[in-house]
């Protein structure tokens, strides 16, 4: 019997080959010989980013600033980013934007998909799996939530648009300078919660979040089999569910968190086991919560939880 996220899946694909026939008939029509030359004005447009999640779009706007447009395909934090439903607009939108920003390692394979059905030459492609050159068999797709992500993204960012737009190439260095130091008080917040708080152990749903606590010092228990399952929508065996369950009875413990974006029936009951146990509870997310947020703030709001999680026993179920 199929998952929802299964279920899910299927509908995405039905719906992806319809934009994908329509991004193919976009590239015949624009093809005609009749296209009129691009205009001093038309020049001077934005450039049209698209990113797969908007804390890469986020970041990506930051680096162009007032010369780009960027949309973000994927930025509704109470939905699960892996069911995610191709419309035919996005898909049209992928085709004809100027930079496009995916996550890779299996997370958001539409944007592969669309990108070879409306072939560029000229289309910038920031792959975050292949800029940091990590294999196809990387387990843990949630690349933003280590630190040394978003300054290689920033990095790439700027040098592409620096290519596209000659004419502003300092002002994008500019920018990706700005951002590497706006990380300051995240990673410093890193490095205090590891000076303070050594041999910290937590509990999770999925690695959402595990490259961060790894970053942190803390030892997740949770099997990556438990994790792994509950990402990808098949049931753990009940041997991990006990044992994950047995974490917060016996107290192993400090917190834990818990992908407010996946929630289930299994999810809530072992939440509910963690709060009952006074295992305090983190809600971590796989796309960057808004309004509010930019990704610095967001990813110094769940390191400070966690902290406060750690050192008061305070749950923050929601940023």
């Amino acid at each position: 019997m199929r998952s929802p996220r299964q279920v899910a899946r299927v509908a995405r694909a039905g719906i992806l080959g319809t934009a994908l026939g329509l991004v193919a008939l976009a590239a015949t029509v624009t093809a005609s010989p009749f296209v009129v030359p691009e205009t001093a004005a038309a020049a001077s447009s934005p450039i049209s980013m698209v990113a797969a999640e908007n804390q890469y779009g986020n970041v990506a706007a930051q680096i162009g600033g007032r010369y780009v447009h960027v949309s973000s395909i994927e930025s509704n934090p109470n939905t699960d980013p892996h069911s995610y439903e191709v419309s035919p607009s996005v898909a049209g939108e992928i085709s004809g934007a100027s930079v496009v920003i995916q996550n890779g390692v299996g997370y958001d394979t539409f944007m592969n998909r669309i990108e070879s059905a409306s072939p560029n030459s000229k289309r910038k492609v920031v792959n975050v799996q292949a800029l940091l050159h990590l294999p196809n068999s990387t387990p843990n797709p949630h690349l933003w939530y280590d630190p040394k992500t978003m300054p290689a993204v920033a990095d790439a960012v700027g040098k592409d648009l620096g290519a596209l737009d000659p004419r502003h190439r300092a002002y994008y260095r500019a920018n990706v300078a700005k951002f590497d130091a706006s990380l300051g008080p995240w990673l410093s917040a890193i490095a205090a919660f590891r000076s303070s708080y050594p041999n910290i152990t937590a509990a999770t749903t999925e690695p959402v979040a595990d490259y961060l606590l790894t970053a942190m010092g803390i030892h997740n228990l949770t099997p990556f089999s438990f994790q792994a399952d509950i990402m990808n929508g098949t049931d753990p065996t009940a041997q991990d569910i006990a044992l994950e369950n047995g974490f917060f009875s016996e107290h192993r413990v400090k917190l834990f968190a818990y992908n407010q974006q996946v929630v289930d029936s299994l999810t809530e009951s072992i939440r509910s086991n963690a709060e009952r146990s006074g295992v305090p509870v983190v809600g971590v997310y796989e796309t960057m919560p808004t309004p509010g947020y930019d990704y610095q703030t967001w990813m110094l709001a769940e390191t400070n939880a966690i902290r406060q999680a750690v050192a008061k026993g305070t749950s923050t179920q929601q940023l």
